[in-house]
């Protein structure tokens, strides 16, 4: 089995932490199974060096297993059958490494199992074979693409743009149809949506993605969920409709919107954009959209997507601290497979951030690193009022959006009231300390322990609690007590 990430080049004198080798792990299964061979028993020959970690375990065949990790990339190597990147010996490896006390070195010879040394030849040559590929192939990973203009495989500009000429044909009928299914629903009435059912909208969504419209299809999915949901949902409807109204507008008369925003309606709309390109039009380098800062990184969160849950959306949420920056690293994994970055809320990183094109830019691909990630602290943080105001500036440039990321200082959680005869029902919320203002919890939130766990985590006292900040309230996903807890 081997396995490989996109590169990610982390000091080699870096030791892992416990909470980065588990963010590897493409499964809750691998990690509870890696967990079990975090210690030395099945281990032998077991060592770290030259920006590499190895060792050899005991399986319940009479062939041990090699394991070994790159962990300048990171990749993974093992004898073993599983298709999973990284496998538990892998994982178990790392997460014994990084429990052991270890100095600034790979391994550091301090008596632990997984000692410091030069790598074995089984690990040598795989390590020489991966270095050699690399610089067979300096052009992957380079920002500026790197390849030779005449290399083989090169694709044809000229093709190129007639494929994006045909798409964004395609595209603009999709719109088009769009629009007509919008005034008819109008014209028949929103109130009786509900009576249409959702497969009129599941059709409309899927002649979204043969038009090679995906966002548009969700949008119109979200349409269909909303009759029905529940009092006052012919007013979202109206909403709803609006927006997307607004989008298709803003799609069938892009060329005369200001660059910025005709970049966020292709992203709104589902079209490929490049953090590395010139945002399709706007001459604007991706060198003008890079950052340099140390960026704390302020909560990670995976979420399973897609049908049956295939596909799982890794999200980062980091801000600078001399810029103030907000930023939003996405990366996607299929079944078994790990995510190509994996930072821990606390730690801060100095690096390069590149932003995508947009009115409002937030997401982001990072760059080169100037230092490896290092624990940080508290970050600073604002109250209910400024929290609302930086969601509906954010808003202003970007009509689109459902919330923006914003931390909060020294806000308590207040639990909801269920309804009793003749008083409503209150939702959680986050209060000011000083009791001045407060912020709605999103419902969504309410089902799971984690309200509660902040609850406890607070004792009624104030928090620092960072989320995103929406239309539908605040959803909380790290506070400090003092070391950062994931929600």
């Amino acid at each position: 089995m081997d396995g490989e990430k996109t590169p990610n080049p982390r000091a080699q004198g870096e030791r892992w932490t416990t909470e980065q080798v588990l963010a590897m792990a493409p499964d809750a299964a691998s990690r509870k199974a890696g967990g079990k061979l975090a210690t030395p028993g099945p281990w032998s020959e077991a060592g770290a060096g030259d920006g590499a970690v190895w060792g050899v375990c005991k399986g319940s065949g009479s062939t041990p297993y090699r394991a070994m990790v790159d962990t300048t990339g990171p990749a993974f190597k093992c004898s073993c059958p599983s298709r999973k990147f990284p496998c538990k010996h892998a994982l178990g490896l790392l997460l014994l490494w990084a429990g052991e006390d270890g100095s600034e070195g790979d391994g550091g010879d301090n008596g632990g199992v997984v000692t410091g040394g030069e790598p074995p030849q089984w690990v040598a040559e795989w390590l020489s074979g991966r270095r050699e590929h690399r610089e067979d192939r300096p052009g992957k990973g380079d920002k500026d693409g790197g390849k030779d203009k005449g290399s083989k495989g090169l694709a044809d500009p000229e093709a190129a743009r007639r494929r994006a000429e045909r798409r964004a044909q395609r595209v603009g009928a999709g719109a088009e149809e769009l629009e007509r299914r919008l005034a008819d629903l109008l014209r028949s009435g929103l109130a009786a949506a509900d009576r249409a059912g959702y497969g009129s909208w599941d059709e409309t969504a899927a002649r979204m993605v043969d038009a090679q419209a995906p966002g548009l299809a969700a949008r119109v999915r979200e349409l269909g969920s909303i009759p029905g949901s529940g009092a006052d949902w012919p007013s979202r409807l109206l909403e709803e409709c609006a927006l997307l109204h607004l989008l298709d507008e803003g799609l069938l008369g892009i060329e005369r919107l200001p660059e910025p925003l005709a970049a966020t309606v292709r992203s709104r709309v589902g079209l490929p954009t490049d953090a590395n390109g010139t945002g399709d039009g706007s001459g604007e380098s991706s060198a003008e959209r890079t950052v340099r800062d140390r960026w704390l990184v302020l909560a990670q969160q995976d979420r399973e997507e897609g049908p049956q849950g295939k596909l799982t959306t890794r999200r980062i949420w980091m801000r600078g601290e001399r810029t103030g920056r907000m930023a939003l690293h996405l990366s996607f994994a299929g079944p078994g497979r790990a995510h190509d970055l994996a930072l821990p809320p606390g730690l801060v990183l100095d690096a390069d951030l590149t932003y995508y094109p947009g009115a409002r830019p937030l997401r982001v691909t990072v760059g080169e690193r100037y230092a490896p990630a290092a624990p940080g602290g508290v970050p600073a943080g604002c109250g209910a009022d400024a929290a609302l105001a930086a969601y509906g500036d954010a808003l202003r440039d970007d009509p689109w959006l459902d919330s923006w990321p914003v931390v909060l200082a020294d806000v308590v959680p207040i639990p909801g009231r269920p309804p009793t005869p003749g008083r409503p029902g209150t939702g959680w919320q986050l209060a000011d300390a000083d009791g001045e203002s407060a912020l709605p919890v999103d419902p969504r939130c309410e089902g799971g322990t984690g309200l509660w766990q902040l609850a406890a985590i607070s004792g009624g006292g104030p928090l620092t609690v960072f989320g995103e900040c929406g239309h539908r309230g605040f959803v909380p996903l790290t506070t400090w007590d003092p070391a950062p807890v994931a929600l």
